[in-house]
């Protein structure tokens, strides 16, 4: 493996991951223009239904923790207990909502002993539609295009509720003039929604048909399982998914993947960035991007020698544009950040001459 890993990208690409969340609550108007303006390439809507079929941008679908549902008593009755991609999970779900009813709600920030709640009661839900048309807005106005990385959740659970999303967030694309042409990378932690995304979109022929579209496989930690592959009783585990052959399966359906931050830097005992694993360099060969999750500003994300101060929750920007530089060095393509400004400033300042 070489000591530089190059980027397969031409360009590496700063996601704003759910907007800026560093500074306003994540999914929300104020996130994601906070993101644009801080120079993020690309911004990423989470993907959940309504009940009526149309799909909203929150973190999970459970919204107990990110809306202020819990203060209307009108929606009391529709707290319960789910089981969701094999967890028991309990609260109020987007599912159980119309989207008149989701309008009437308003965002929280969902660490609010992290980052505060300064910003709690002051934006609405947003619907895939009105965040492309955001996006496509902005766009004009600032004279550069700006992608859109949307993740669908819980892919199998939706579909098992008569919610299939894949073909609705098919639809909405195809529907918006902007998403015709602008860069669209679809993301899921499942793998069967994307094999049909990617048929869908043409199988071997997407990129002619499609080529501002791209499917990014998601990995998570490497004893797990895909949830469709763990409902189907298959063993399949995320771990075998990054080995050299089942970079190469991947690749048949998919353009990049995107593994968590320790999937290509571990930390050590000490929690110091450690020795590369050699991801990026297996993906490469396989012909796959690579999109690590999450770059966050706070000490208790950075590794140690990043840090500053002994407050886990302060923030320590000039670390994380340092800490991310570790990560361009390793040759990743692309990379989620919830401070996109310090993403832009690690890369520029990684691109200009040392």
């Amino acid at each position: 493996m070489p000591p530089h890993e190059k980027p397969l990208a031409p360009r590496v690409q700063v996601i704003g991951h759910r907007g800026a969340p560093a500074f306003y609550p994540e999914h929300t108007l104020a996130s994601y223009a906070r993101a644009i303006d801080d120079g993020a390439d690309f911004i990423e809507p989470d993907l959940v239904m309504t009940r009526d079929g149309v799909l909203v941008s929150r973190h999970e679908n459970e919204i107990g923790g990110t809306t202020d549902v819990a203060n209307h008593p009108e929606f009391a009755d529709r707290k319960t207990t789910k089981r969701i991609d094999g967890h028991e999970v309990s609260g109020w779900f987007t599912e159980d909502f119309t989207l008149a009813e989701l309008k009437t709600l308003r965002a929280r920030e969902r660490l609010p002993a992290l980052r505060g709640t300064a910003h709690d009661g002051r934006f609405q839900i947003l619907t895939f539609d009105e965040i492309i048309d955001f996006t496509a807005a902005e766009s004009a106005i600032r004279g550069r295009v700006i992608g859109l990385i949307p993740e669908i959740k819980h892919s199998t659970y939706f579909r098992e509720r008569g919610l299939p999303m894949e073909t609705a967030v098919l639809t909405t694309l195809g529907a918006h003039a902007y998403t015709r042409t602008a860069p669209v990378e679809i993301q899921s932690f499942e793998i069967a929604n994307l094999k049909f995304l990617h048929e869908k979109l043409g199988g071997a022929d997407a990129h002619r048909q499609h080529p501002n579209m791209r499917l990014l496989q998601l990995i998570d930690t490497p004893d797990r399982r895909p949830y469709d592959v763990a409902a189907s009783g298959s063993t399949l585990t995320y771990a075998q998914m990054m080995t050299p052959e089942g970079l190469r399966d991947v690749a048949r359906y998919a353009d990049a993947i995107g593994p968590p931050l320790e999937a290509i830097i571990p930390r050590t005992n000490e929690n110091t960035l450690g020795t590369p694993t050699g991801l990026v360099h297996r993906a490469h060969a396989a012909g796959l991007e690579v999109h690590p999750y999450t770059f966050r500003p706070e000490n208790r994300y950075l590794a140690r020698e990043f840090q500053r101060g002994n407050d886990p929750n302060a923030a320590h920007t000039a670390g994380l544009i340092a800490q991310i530089r570790g990560f361009l060095a390793a040759g990743i393509d692309a990379f989620f950040t919830d401070d996109p400004a310090a993403g832009r400033a690690a890369v520029e300042d990684f691109a200009s001459p040392q």
